[in-house]
């Protein structure tokens, strides 16, 4: 079992070491210890990968060559995953003429560590690479601070994650695609198809709270209502496409009780598609899903994931319109704001319950209908 020691205020940062070598995970890890960093170690990319989604490390180094799982899969899984898409990945090998750093580039790592090297060399990547994250953060925190004046002109890193994953895969078709079976090609055209919806659907999002931001602060919501038989037919239709999307099947159960809701059609289609979606991406296929909708304006969304501590609720920053950290919990903020947003809007409420490992459920409140304002 890893054990760390209390973090000096200096140094809050986690590295995950994922090498099936034990001389460099005990001689690393040790050292970077002894720097005050918190290690996670991991003798396999199975392992490794296991860790990261637990623990959310800032940074993963990793070997290339492992046994099972190696350091390619393992870099392709990081840049898939919504909530480590953006993590910063460096890749080492000992084996450079099969494997070169503009490879690692080319398959979306941050940077490349050729073995041997020494723990100088090793410690100056892994500040390199931390300071980089450190600067990466304090500039979607400038984003949020300016999103009135420079929303249409930036590009947050939610862009960028879905977008390496679709270059990273193409890449490999050029590479192998004659040596890929047709298994292999589907998942591949399954990989670009995912991360070109979730692109699609970022973009989507970012657009709409920007036009929410520029709407009269004194529209009156109580002017739309929706009526119990649309809401049941926008609940059902946001549920199936998103289940389609995720190829869950009956995992996902829904309950609608008649219920007639303030706002608009879109904008209750955008909040059931985002909270269902999160549940399907953060929870395995085959766990359950539960969509509800209560007669008196309760609509709930439940998993039985691998949930979040209050540290990672706290970094999403859920209970803070554009808090400095809601861009933080890759894949999560974006949705989830403008899903408060759109809540906040009609004078509901937005609330968020989540235990590690035993699953989140997030729940609107919506007002009676007619009554907010």
């Amino acid at each position: 079992m890893n054990t760390t020691p209390p973090l000096p205020a200096a140094y809050p940062k986690s590295v995950l070491l994922i090498d099936d070598d034990p001389e460099i995970l005990g001689t690393f890890g040790l050292a970077l210890r002894n720097e005050g960093y918190r290690v996670f170690e991991a003798d396999s990319g199975d392992e490794g990968l296991k860790l990261a989604r637990e623990h959310v490390p800032d940074l993963i180094v990793t070997d290339i060559n492992m046994p099972g799982t190696d350091g390619r899969t393992v870099l392709q899984a990081l840049r898939e995953d919504a909530t480590l898409g953006a993590t910063q990945v460096v890749l080492m090998t000992g084996n450079v003429e099969t494997f070169t750093s503009r490879a690692s580039m080319d398959l979306g790592a941050d940077d490349f560590l050729e073995k041997p090297f020494t723990y100088e060399e090793f410690s100056r990547c892994v500040s390199a690479r931390l300071r980089r994250a450190h600067v990466h953060w304090r500039v979607e925190n400038r984003l949020i601070a300016d999103l009135r004046a420079n929303l249409r002109s930036t590009l947050p890193h939610e862009f960028f994650t879905p977008l390496a994953g679709i270059l990273g895969l193409v890449q490999v078709l050029r590479g192998d695609l004659r040596q890929l079976r047709e298994d292999e090609l589907n998942d591949i055209l399954a990989g670009i198809e995912r991360s070109g919806w979730r692109l699609h659907r970022t973009l989507k999002n970012y657009l709409a709270i920007l036009d929410l931001d520029s709407e009269d602060v004194g529209q009156n919501p109580r002017l739309a209502v929706v009526l119990p038989a649309t809401v049941k037919e926008v609940i059902a239709t946001q549920v199936e496409t998103v289940s389609q999307r995720h190829g869950r099947g009956d995992d996902v159960s829904v309950t609608v009780e008649p219920c007639l809701l303030p706002g608009e059609v879109r904008s209750l289609a955008t909040i059931v598609e985002e909270l269902v979606d999160n549940a399907c991406e953060f929870s395995r296929k085959g766990t359950p899903v539960h969509v509800d909708l209560s007669a008196d304006g309760a609509f709930s969304v439940t998993d039985r994931g691998r949930g979040m501590t209050s540290e990672q609720i706290a970094r999403i920053g859920l209970f803070h319109q554009f808090d400095r950290d809601t861009f933080e919990q890759q894949g999560l903020g974006l949705g989830l704001v403008l899903v408060q947003k759109l809540t906040a809007k009609v004078g509901g409420s937005f609330s968020l319950e989540s235990r590690p490992r035993e699953g989140t459920t997030v729940t609107v409140r919506f007002p009676a209908a007619g009554s907010s304002g």
